[in-house]
């Protein structure tokens, strides 16, 4: 059987979208990594912080930009397999630190902003109907853990058959290989998948074809 070859595609087909996955409060919170529910790579805070030059671009030329906070309630009844491995309890709706960082990022009321209760962004939430309104065909993720929530809604989106790309300047994991390792992951499924912030951004001045 003949093989085939996916053709070379560009950062950005079709309409995008700027999906900003889990920087909350506790990001930037002054929290010593030994009482962390869950580890962070070194400059965990100082990449998330980045994505603010990826929201400001966005919103400068229109690609709607969407807020995922994760969110578990107190009672822990929603929290299910998430304790399991290597994480402690985390994100509870009593805790003010599991907010948006609606400062830092410029979070506006307006803005799309939705909860999820699992890692994936797809799983359980509104995304894919919003996504399908909005005509979206492209998602560019940012956030955190790479290795995580940023990974396993990469995954979703790509078996949606979206164009997914990664800013790797803007996510950050557990450690860092668990960062890499799950960069290399999504760049395996989609070549071209990871990007630097400077590349995202030369194509977002790149003017959409009609």
């Amino acid at each position: 059987m003949a093989s085939t070859v996916s053709r070379k595609r560009d950062l950005i087909e079709g309409r995008a979208a700027l999906i900003v996955i889990d920087i909350q409060k506790s990001t930037f919170a002054p929290i010593p990594d030994d009482e962390r529910a869950i580890a962070h790579m070194p400059d965990y805070a100082e990449r998330l912080a980045r994505t603010k030059v990826a929201i400001d671009k966005a919103r400068e030329i229109g690609v709607p930009v969407v807020f995922f906070q994760e969110v578990h309630r107190a009672n822990l009844v929603d929290m299910g397999r998430e304790t399991d491995g290597d994480e402690d309890v985390h994100c509870l709706d009593c805790n003010p630190l599991t907010e948006l960082a609606v400062e830092e990022l410029g979070i506006q009321p307006n803005d799309y902003k939705v909860q999820k209760r699992r890692y994936s962004a797809f799983y359980g939430t509104d995304l894919e109907i919003l996504l399908k309104g909005l005509k979206v065909e492209t998602l560019i993720l940012t956030g955190g853990l790479t290795d995580v929530c940023v990974h396993y809604t990469f995954v979703d989106a790509h078996q949606g058959d979206y164009f997914c790309r990664v800013i790797e300047d803007c996510v950050a994991g557990s450690s860092l290989s668990a960062h890499e390792a799950a960069l290399n992951a999504m760049e395996c499924l989609q070549h071209g998948a990871v990007r630097t912030m400077h590349d995202v951004l030369a194509a977002m001045d790149v003017p959409a074809a009609a």
